[in-house]
């Protein structure tokens, strides 16, 4: 089993993440649930985050991290996702326990509790791990891995180079990437191929209350990723938590990974050494290719597990 930290910015992939690490408790242990201002506010992200979790009816403990990135403003996508950040159904403004702990000293004492060593798995933009990482050096060892979302080796989508969650903060990425600490990037390469259809979408109202709430939530998404060109929807942040739980699903390829810094236009965009012999070491492994039916499965059947796990409380 895997000790796991998940760092997010609900965000309704964010939430079906979160959902489908839950339903398998057996094979992933959430410890703990950071905050990150990225898809919209850290205030509308944390209340994000704490509907789900009063949902689900769990006991996960969630603490709030930074407000936005560690140079530039915050760069919100309400486009995407709404105002809310996580429009589509309707919740009554869900009160859930919130640490008092700031996200990077929850991060920290979090995993220096652990017994066992720690797998981040980072949803949004990076500066709360960046931030762990540059102010608890001595934390290093005990991060098993990161798995995150982020970045495009082909292409973009908040710029024509640039994926939205690097672009946010891609000071904090470059600080995260050349860590040492052994990555999972499931970029766009790999999440616009883990679609689900719109009949898939369609097929979840007919489950349980959670289900349904799937279906809600990507309903809206649907819609609004038409404006961007798509007809069925990919689950971007999914594919962080979905490779932990199903490996075999995806193929990659080794590599090192900078990330653009400068004011340029290719500001956030990820660049990888692939070279046999690269100048440093290939810390990240590039998630390229998922067994789409195998992805969707896996969403279903841990929908339906959920429904059942909250019919019987």
């Amino acid at each position: 089993m895997k000790n796991i930290l998940i760092d997010c910015d609900p965000g309704h992939d964010d939430a079906l993440a979160i959902m489908v690490a839950l339903a398998h408790s057996e094979a992933v242990n959430v410890l703990g649930i950071t905050t990150i201002g990225g898809n919209q506010t850290l205030t509308k992200v944390t209340q994000n985050a704490k509907n789900i979790l009063h949902f689900l009816d769990v006991t996960i403990p969630l603490a709030k991290g930074q407000e936005g990135p560690l140079v530039k403003a915050l760069k919100t996508a309400p486009e995407a996702h709404g105002e809310s950040g996580m429009d589509g159904p309707y919740f009554d403004g869900e009160s859930y326990p919130v640490s008092d702990l700031t996200g990077v000293e929850f991060l920290y004492q979090m995993i220096q509790a652990s017994t066992e060593k720690v797998t981040l798995v980072a949803l949004g933009p990076l500066t709360n791990i960046a931030l762990l990482l540059k102010t608890h050096p001595d934390i290093v060892p005990a991060i098993e891995a990161i798995s995150l979302m982020g970045g495009g080796i082909s292409h973009g989508n908040q710029t024509a180079l640039a994926e939205f969650n690097i672009y946010v903060d891609p000071e904090a990425a470059e600080i995260v990437f050349q860590s040492g600490i052994p990555i999972i990037m499931a970029g766009l390469d790999v999440t616009e191929k883990a679609e689900i259809t719109v009949q898939e979408i369609n097929a979840l109202q007919n489950g349980g209350k959670v289900s349904n709430l799937a279906y809600e939530l990507l309903s809206f998404y649907n819609q609004s990723g038409r404006q961007f060109g798509f007809i069925d929807s990919p689950i971007h942040d999914l594919c962080a938590i979905a490779y932990l739980l199903r490996p075999d699903i995806f193929n990659g390829v080794q590599a090192d990974i900078h990330v653009i810094t400068d004011n340029s236009p290719a500001r956030g965009l990820t660049y990888g050494d692939f070279r046999r012999i690269a100048e440093e070491p290939k810390q990240t492994f590039v998630l390229q290719e998922v067994n789409r039916e195998k992805f969707v499965e896996l969403l279903v059947d841990s929908l339906k597990k959920l429904d059942r796990q909250v019919e019987n409380r």
